[in-house]
C-alpha cells in the first residue's frame, strides 16, 4: 500500500506539506513500512488537501479536505482498522466533476509524480516523439497536426499547423520553437498545472514540434510567479536530457534539440507573442508591428514557432492516438477539448477540461455543480481582461471558438469566472479594466491614454458620479480603442466594458441616473439605515461600529448617522435580527 499526497500549487497552499508530515510522524510511530508519494492537481482544487490510499492489487480510495488529524485517523482507522472514513471519501457528486470530463491535455495530471519521468515512460511517454522522429517527416508530421484541426489553445485560436509549416518553409538554417507560459489572466491556472503536473508531455510536444519545423533550440517562457512549476519543470528538462529525450543525436537519429527555461517579470503583454520576444532578447516586453510574423523573423530575427502549453501538451496524445481521433472530439470548426480554470461563485472550482461543443449550462452546472448556496447565476466572463461577460440568458451557448466570439466575449486560454446576483456588472467592468490599463505597455496612445480615460469614468460610475452621456462615450472610446490599438491587449481591452454594457445596461442606468447598486456591491452608492419594527436596541451593532456612527439607548430603537457611517457593513453582518437594512 503506497498514500499519495496532491502537492500542485493548490495542494501545497491547503496544507498539504503539513498533511505528509503528519503521515511520516504517524508512520513512524506505529513503524509502518508505507511509501509515501507526491502528484499533482487533478483539478479539483475546492477539495484539496487529497490524499489516495492505493493497494497493492491497484484498489484506490481517495481522502479529501484532509487535515492532520484526518492523517492519523487515516492511519489508524483504515490501514490498522476496518473504519473505511466514509465521513473522508470523495462523493460520487464530487466525482462528477471528473467523470463528466474528457481528459487529454490533463490526461496524467493528478495520478503520475511529476518530478520522475519513470512515472511519465510508464504512460507512454516519449512515445510519440520516437515514432515523430524515426518514422515521420516533417511534412507528416504537420499533416497530422492539420488531420487533428488542432487550433492554438492561448486565445487566437490559430490553427497550429499553419503556423508549424509556415516555421517550416521560412528559409534559415536556425529556427527556435518557444513555448508561451506566460500565464497571466486573473483567474486562470491551466498552464500553471500542466507545468507542475505533467511538465513532459510539455517537452515532448515541443521536440515533436521541433522536428516538424527543424529548430534546434528551444525556450519555455514562464512568469517568475510560478515557481513550483519552474522548479518541476528544469527536473523535467535535466531527467529528459539525461535519458536522451533532449540534447544531441536524439533517438539516433541525428537530430539535435535542447531546451532552456526563461523566467519573465510577469507582465500581461508579454502573452502577446512579438512582446514576448522582445523580452526574450533582453528588451522591454512591447508588440513590434506584424508582418513580419514570428514564423518569419522572429526570436533574434529567426524563423520562429510560438504555442502555449496546453497546444503543446496535446501533441503527443495526438500521435499515439492519431490525428482523426483527435478531430472526432468537439464541433466541425473546434475540435478536440479545451481546458477551463472555473472559478468565482460555483460550487465546485478548478480545473475542467471538456469536448468542445458542450455549453456553458454543462460545464458551469452538471461539472460545477451549480452556483454557490443556490443564488441565481447572472453571468460568466470568458476570456480573462481580454474575454467579455456572457449573461445567464445565452447559458446554452455551445463553448466553440466561433459561438463564444458571437456573444462578443472570446475563448481566451481558458479562464471561465462565474458571477451570481451579487455581483455587479459595471464593478466587473471596472476591475478588468483597472487591470488591462495598468498591464498596458504603452506604446500605442489609444491603448495608453484611452484605457485611462475610460477607467477615469468607471471608477466615477460606481462612486456615485456618474453623468449623463457617459455611456456613450464609454462606448465612444471603446472601438476607437480596438481600432487604434496594435497589439491583442488594447484591442480586446473594451471587450468586458461593451459587453455589461449590452447585456447590463439597466445597471449602469442606475449607478448613474438613479445613484443606486442593484447588487448592493458598489459602497458609495450604499445606504445604511435601521428598520424601526425590527430593532430590539440589542446595541451589537452599536458596539462594533468602528467609527461610532451608531446612536440609541439600550432596549430602543437605534440610529445610523448617515454623516459618519463609512458602509463597512459590520452592524449588518452582527445583526441577529435582520434589522439593518442596505439599499
Amino acid at each position: 500500500m503506497k498514500i499519495v499526497i496532491g502537492a500542485g500549487s493548490c495542494g501545497i497552499a491547503a496544507g498539504a506539506h503539513k498533511v505528509q508530515t503528519a503521515f511520516e510522524a504517524i508512520l513512524a510511530e506505529k513503524n509502518l513500512d508505507l511509501t509515501i508519494e507526491q502528484t499533482g492537481c487533478i483539478g479539483t482544487c475546492y477539495l484539496e488537501p487529497i490524499v489516495d490510499l492505493i493497494t497493492e492489487d491497484g484498489k484506490k480510495l481517495t481522502f479529501v479536505n484532509v487535515t492532520t488529524a484526518d492523517a492519523r485517523r487515516i492511519v489508524e482507522d483504515y490501514v490498522l482498522g476496518e473504519d473505511e472514513l466514509k465521513d473522508l471519501q470523495i462523493s460520487d457528486s464530487d466525482l462528477t466533476m471528473i467523470g463528466k470530463q474528457k481528459r487529454i491535455v490533463l490526461r496524467n495530471s493528478g495520478i503520475i509524480d511529476p518530478e520522475r519521468i519513470e512515472d511519465y515512460q510508464a504512460v507512454d511517454g516519449y512515445l510519440a516523439a520516437k515514432k515523430c522522429l524515426t518514422e515521420l517527416s516533417p511534412e507528416e508530421i504537420i499533416e497530422t497536426v492539420k488531420i487533428a484541426g488542432l487550433k492554438g489553445r492561448g486565445g487566437a485560436g490559430f490553427p497550429t499547423w499553419f503556423k508549424w509549416d509556415a516555421a517550416r518553409k521560412s528559409p534559415g538554417k536556425t529556427k527556435y520553437m518557444v513555448c508561451n507560459a506566460d500565464e497571466g489572466d486573473p483567474g486562470a491556472f491551466m498552464d500553471r498545472s500542466v507545468l507542475e503536473s505533467d511538465p513532459h508531455a510539455l517537452i515532448e510536444g515541443m521536440l515533436i514540434g521541433a522536428k516538424a519545423i527543424g529548430a534546434n533550440e528551444g525556450v519555455i517562457y514562464v512568469r517568475a510567479e510560478y515557481p513550483l512549476a519552474i522548479v518541476r519543470l528544469q527536473k523535467a528538462i535535466d531527467q529528459a536530457r539525461e535519458n536522451g529525450f533532449l540534447g544531441n543525436d536524439i533517438f539516433e537519429t541525428g537530430f539535435d534539440f535542447d531546451l532552456r527555461i526563461k523566467a519573465g517579470a510577469g507582465a500581461f503583454v508579454c502573452g502577446e507573442e512579438t512582446a514576448l520576444i522582445a523580452s526574450l532578447e533582453g528588451e522591454r516586453g512591447m508588440p513590434r508591428l506584424k508582418p513580419p510574423f514570428p514564423a518569419q523573423k522572429g526570436y533574434w530575427n529567426a524563423p520562429t514557432n510560438i504555442n502555449n502549453v496546453e497546444t503543446f501538451a496535446n501533441v503527443p496524445w495526438i500521435f499515439r492516438n492519431g490525428g482523426e481521433a483527435y478531430a472526432a472530439l468537439g464541433t466541425a470548426e473546434s475540435k478536440g477539448t479545451k481546458v477551463f480554470a472555473l472559478t468565482g461563485k460555483v460550487k465546485r472550482g478548478g480545473l475542467v477540461e471538456i469536448p468542445m461543443g458542450l455549453t456553458l449550462r454543462d460545464v458551469i452546472y452538471e461539472i460545477g455543480g451549480g452556483i454557490k448556496a443556490d443564488i441565481a447565476f447572472k453571468a460568466v466572463q470568458m476570456g480573462g481582461p481580454s474575454g467579455g461577460c456572457i449573461p445567464a440568458s445565452l447559458l446554452d451557448t455551445q463553448i466553440d471558438y466561433a459561438e463564444i466570439t458571437k456573444t462578443g466575449a472570446i475563448m481566451g486560454s481558458g479562464g471561465m469566472v462565474v458571477m451570481d446576483e451579487n455581483t455587479c456588472m459595471v464593478d466587473m467592468a471596472r476591475f478588468f479594466l483597472d487591470f488591462t490599463c495598468k498591464e498596458s505597455c504603452g506604446k500605442c496612445t489609444y491603448c495608453r491614454v484611452g484605457t485611462t480615460r475610460m477607467l477615469e469614468i468607471l471608477n466615477r460610475i460606481t462612486q456615485g458620479e456618474g453623468l449623463d452621456g457617459d455611456i456613450e462615450l464609454l462606448e465612444e472610446l471603446c472601438y476607437k480603442i480596438k481600432d487604434g490599438s496594435m497589439c491583442g491587449l488594447g484591442q480586446t481591452a473594451p471587450n468586458p466594458v461593451l459587453t455589461t454594457i449590452k447585456y447590463f445596461r439597466n445597471e449602469y442606468e442606475d449607478h448613474i441616473y438613479h445613484k443606486k447598486c442593484t447588487a448592493k456591491s458598489c459602497k458609495p452608492l450604499l445606504t445604511y439605515t435601521i428598520d424601526k419594527e425590527k430593532c430590539v436596541g440589542c446595541g451589537a451593532c452599536k458596539k462594533n461600529c468602528p467609527v461610532d456612527a451608531i446612536t440609541g439607548e439600550k432596549k430602543k430603537v437605534h440610529e445610523i448617522s448617515q454623516d459618519i457611517c463609512i458602509k463597512c457593513g459590520k452592524c449588518f453582518s452582527v445583526c441577529k435580527f435582520d434589522s439593518v437594512i442596505i439599499d
